[in-house]
């Protein structure tokens, strides 16, 4: 089935993804692209959105895209740089303002009978995030709203479906951002929503089907949502064709390698657990650098995964839970506007000499999205709400070297709060959590003993992707108890303090 589609134009903004995701939202597919990079097939798409910017229209770093075969042919929505981008140069003026237009404001002014402003009313609550402000409309443009402070927050253009907004509907503080996006792409622009988890697990396993026929596929699996949702598809698509393997690199949770291998069994997935713990920690042995754990942790999870995959016969594909994000991220790094996140390598970033062909069924979707589709598969809402759980595990909350003694120690420190949070009914409060062991020992008393023992920080903190966070203001009896099992629990701790930092500055793990 053809899908309407919506083009997302990247010039660098924070919130760009976030446009996508509230687009999503509406049951209607959309993606992103950079705006020096527009596909040449711009057929396919029946909307395209033009995202903020960090740079000025006024600089001479502003950023040009070509929007012949857009601006006049398609609707087309213009997000702050692009609402001050069609002003600037198109007859218009866009100044630098007297105050830094940041944050909350309210519309003052809309104009009658305007279908993209239909079922929202004066006083509508907006957010606002730019430096420079237009100071006179493009030509034909026509003001549609505005706030008290800013006179042209939206307009658009007469003889083109163009309308263009100084402030930012996709966040939450855009109270009706929502239903403007619907008006525009549904009301303007005609689009179908169609875009469903339903119709995504149909038209993949599909897709899998034509593109892997009856090859065989291996799958490296960690416990979490991506990996178990692709897997899921796969096995859908190719059933016993699917090889899963799991690695425990002694880094998991407390009892998480039984437990999750006994899920996965339940699920009916073909699994092949294997307890490679002892490599991994001989590998990490004296190491401290917190990039270099990383490093040997990737290369200890090379080596054990093509060992296994070796073992199978006539394996053609490499299955792998890459997302939307990534996809993103990995096409900013290579001339986008965005700064580059992160290199992305799924799986430790499997080496050339493996020469498998790869199938990624989740690339077109975010997070949030991939829950919704696993829900649909009818994945346990336990794994599916899982908090997120980093790939080097507590290799990277274990702060200097790694033992299997301070690997035990944050186990039961780990299993103390993260059951602590579930019984407590706090666990679906929280985005992510986890317990770090510092590099120090501090005094305490025991009995009539002085001890001198290991402290760790416990982190807990809400998110919806983990780009920013906020600490969790988690109650003081929850911590005191939680604090009270730990040290009376846990041998070797006689000290735990809680991370009250957000991100940023900080960010979530500590290494």
């Amino acid at each position: 089935m053809q899908h309407d589609k919506v083009l997302i134009l990247d010039f660098g903004s924070q919130y760009t993804q976030l446009i996508a995701r509230r687009v999503r939202e509406l049951n209607i597919y959309s993606e992103i692209h950079p705006f020096n990079k527009i596909p040449t097939h711009l057929e396919d798409y029946k909307a395209v959105i033009l995202s903020g910017s960090p740079n000025s229209v006024r600089g001479e770093d502003a950023l040009h895209p070509d929007l012949k075969g857009i601006r006049g042919v398609k609707p087309v929505l213009a997000v702050c740089y692009g609402a001050q981008y069609l002003a600037h140069f198109s007859g218009g003026e866009v100044a630098p303002s007297n105050t830094r237009e940041y944050g909350r404001a309210n519309l003052s002014f809309i104009k009658g009978n305007e279908p993209f402003f239909a079922h929202i009313h004066t006083g509508s609550q907006v957010w606002m995030s730019h430096s420079d402000t237009i100071k006179k409309l493009p030509e034909h443009g026509v003001l549609i709203a505005s706030t008290h402070d800013v006179e042209n927050a939206a307009y658009r253009i007469n003889g083109e479906e163009t309308y263009a907004i100084q402030f930012h509907p996709e966040v939450y503080h855009s109270t009706d951002g929502k239903q403007l996006l619907e008006n525009f792409l549904v009301s303007i622009a005609g689009i179908h929503q169609d875009w469903t988890p339903d119709s995504f697990v149909e038209e993949t396993v599909e897709a899998i089907k034509e593109k892997v026929g009856t090859d065989k596929v291996v799958l490296g699996l960690s416990g979490g949502v991506d990996s178990t949702v692709a897997a899921v598809l796969l096995n859908k698509a190719i059933g016993r064709n699917l090889y899963c393997i799991f690695v425990n690199n002694g880094l998991l949770r407390k009892n998480e390698f039984e437990s999750v291998l006994n899920q996965y069994e339940g699920m009916g997935l073909n699994v092949k657990g294997v307890d490679a713990s002892g490599r991994f920690l001989d590998a990490l042995a004296g190491i401290e650098d917190p990039e270099k754990k990383r490093k040997a942790i990737g290369n200890a999870f090379i080596e054990v995964f093509d060992d296994e995959a070796h073992k199978l016969e006539d394996v053609k594909w490499l299955a792998q839970g890459t997302i939307y994000p990534d996809v993103i991220e990995s096409v900013s790094a290579t001339g986008g506007p965005s700064a580059t996140i992160k290199s992305h390598h799924n799986v430790g970033g499997l080496p050339d000499f493996m020469k498998l062909k790869i199938v990624e069924p989740l690339r077109a979707i975010f997070k949030d999205e991939v829950r919704r589709v696993g829900a649909t598969l009818g994945i346990d809402p336990e794994l599916l709400g899982r908090h997120p759980f980093p790939g080097p595990g507590l290799g990277i909350r274990i702060l200097g070297d790694i033992t299997a003694e301070k690997v035990r120690m944050l186990q039961e420190v780990d299993a103390i709060f993260i059951n602590g949070l579930k019984e407590s009914g706090l666990y679906d409060r929280v985005w992510q959590a986890g317990a770090m062991l510092l590099p120090v020992n501090s005094v305490g008393v025991m009995g009539d003993e002085r001890t001198y023992e290991k402290c760790v920080a416990l982190r807990a903190v809400e998110s919806t992707d983990g780009m920013t966070a906020d600490w969790v203001n988690l109650p003081y009896e929850f911590l005191q108890k939680v604090s009270n099992d730990i040290i009376n629990k846990v041998k070797g701790v006689n000290r735990v303090v809680y991370d009250i930092s957000s991100k940023p500055p900080a960010t979530i793990e500590w290494e």
